[in-house]
């Protein structure tokens, strides 16, 4: 039988918090837990307090990944030669307003 592991050993999770229905998830923060269930346990204890919240999800922080912010250019400026992206050469009615 493995020992449990102490409050120092226990992973580091993110957190991320839905204000309101048919808003996107923010990342507010981190919380150590043993588990994912502890982990939002943790989470709704320290970051919603105040009713701020209507779903959490948690992400064991070992498990994101990122882009090298150094390597920027090579993966974002393939996007610039699609210009169908944007589109900047639409005619847009007077009748349909502001976008």
């Amino acid at each position: 039988m493995s020992k449990p592991k102490s409050k120092n050993e226990w992973p580091l999770w993110e957190v991320f918090i839905r204000s309101k229905a048919g808003l996107s998830h923010k990342h507010v923060g981190s919380v150590h837990a043993a588990d994912h269930e502890m982990a939002i346990e943790n989470a709704r204890d320290v970051y919603t307090r105040r009713s701020e919240g209507i779903s959490i999800w948690v992400v064991e922080s070992n498990q994101v990944h990122a882009n090298n912010p150094a390597e920027k250019d090579s993966l974002f400026e393939p996007a610039d030669d699609k210009i169908y992206r944007h589109p900047t050469f639409y005619e847009i009615p007077d009748e349909v307003g502001h976008i």
